[in-house]
């Protein structure tokens, strides 16, 4: 783990039990940079608000830290609060495929939402 001022309790979360994927399960990963811990708390605050979504790991990194979440829907909402609440932050939305759906034939993506303060 690199050294920080974050302190331990900015990453706690409430975790709640996956409905019908396993607990690795993620759909959306959001990056968070520089590390700011007030930015941290607010979205694992946002959340934690939702019963729909969880957190299946977070990864801190030295720039920054990044969320894993089982909602791609979810993880752009959160970005445009962001964007909101931080007018001069940058978000960059990316997407790749990941797989296939078997029965619709539909392609499944993997988002990644950078939120980048300045």
């Amino acid at each position: 783990m690199p050294s920080s001022t974050l302190s331990s309790n900015a990453l706690n979360y409430r975790y709640k039990p996956p409905k019908d994927k396993h607990a690795l399960y993620w759909e959306a990963k959001i990056q968070l940079r520089p590390l700011n811990e007030e930015l941290i708390r607010i979205v694992i605050a946002m959340i934690d608000k939702r019963d729909d979504v969880r957190i299946a790991r977070i990864e801190l990194l030295k720039t920054g830290i990044d969320i894993y979440l089982s909602s791609r829907k979810f993880a752009a909402i959160i970005a445009k609060r962001l964007k909101l609440r931080y007018k001069t932050g940058k978000v960059l939305v990316t997407k790749q495929l990941f797989s296939r759906s078997r029965q619709t034939s539909k392609d499944i993506y993997r988002v990644t939402v950078l939120f980048r303060l300045n």
